[in-house]
């Protein structure tokens, strides 16, 4: 079995953001030379996420519109805002959207079903932050 493990560096301009990485991820399959196995993605910082969906800017509006109801931006509004922070609602937003995606690896390419594509969801962005792209497989 082997493993390839790459780190992406994001930093949006923006607060809160979605990013597409299927292009990204893919670059790290061919590079693995793994043609079956899985290919794990993670968000490696607790005010972001990863998840799988469609690639349609009114869907990306509405899950960033709708986070933000669940979880508004205020300042003053969380307990975790008290330590001197103000991304309580990031942490939130991170926990409605998800940490990481598996997907499955065949014959060199993930496996995705109609429509899927592997999405960075930013939370507290406007710094550098992390993404592992971590394969195993033959």
């Amino acid at each position: 079995m082997k493993s390839h493990t790459a780190y992406l560096t994001l930093n949006t301009p923006e607060r809160c953001a979605i990013v597409n990485l299927t292009g990204k991820v893919e670059a790290e399959l061919a590079r693995s030379g793994i043609k079956e196995g899985l290919c794990l993605v993670n968000a490696m910082h607790i005010t972001a996420s990863v998840f799988i969906n469609d690639n349609e800017a009114g869907l990306h509006k509405d899950f960033l519109e709708w986070v933000e109801r669940l979880a508004p931006y205020d300042e003053q509004g969380y307990r975790h805002n008290l330590s001197g922070e103000d991304n309580g609602d990031a942490h939130l937003k991170r926990t409605i959207m998800g940490r990481e995606v598996v997907v499955a690896v065949t014959k060199g390419e993930l496996d995705f079903g109609p429509w899927e594509q592997i999405f960075y969801g930013e939370f507290d962005g406007r710094r550098n932050k992390r993404v592992l792209v971590k394969i195993i497989g033959e």
